[in-house]
């Protein structure tokens, strides 16, 4: 490897979603309806599952909840670009059951902020995530949209996820 030490290699971002491999509990908080100033949450647990891929370069993880009495089952796929040193993470569901568009972005002093523009109800908007109070045991997940160039946030989705005990 040169020069280029493994501490080296982790430190340009790619080992910044190591935290979420394993096994997780997942509260979610989802607004009822979105841009369009409700106040309604709806509240539900679920599971996932995250495990590395691409030789640490990227890992996915696969969610089981139930909403609105409807099992569904989620995908969220990261990958890391060591030339931009940024992450790409897109999702899918049982439901739509194609890749959304990526939503790029990094890591810095223990917080994860990734953006995209994407359609929604027949606008683009722009979303943004936020990965926080990451522990061994614990983060936070948040999803916001903006319909004005990212002036204003509406929180849309909220998940508090606690590490489930090893199995033996």
């Amino acid at each position: 490897m040169g020069e280029t030490t493994t501490q080296q290699l982790e430190q340009d971002g790619r080992a910044d979603f190591d935290f979420i491999v394993g096994r997780w509990n997942v509260h979610h908080r989802r607004l009822r309806e979105r841009l369009k100033g409700c106040t309604d949450w709806d509240e539900f647990d679920g599971t996932t599952e995250d495990r590395s891929i691409v030789g640490g370069m990227g890992n996915i993880g696969e969610a089981a909840i139930t909403l609105n009495a409807t099992p569904l089952t989620a995908t969220s796929l990261r990958l890391f670009d060591p030339q931009t040193r940024q992450w790409s993470v897109y999702f899918t569901n049982s439901i739509q059951g194609v890749l959304s568009p990526p939503m790029t972005g990094g890591f810095s002093h223990g917080r994860g902020e990734f953006y995209a523009q994407e359609p929604f109800e027949g606008k683009n908007i722009f979303s943004r995530l936020i990965w926080s109070d990451i522990t061994p045991n614990s983060c936070r997940w948040e999803q916001a949209f903006s319909a004005d160039g990212g002036r204003t946030w509406e929180t849309n989705w909220t998940m508090e996820l606690s590490r489930q005990a090893e199995q033996p």
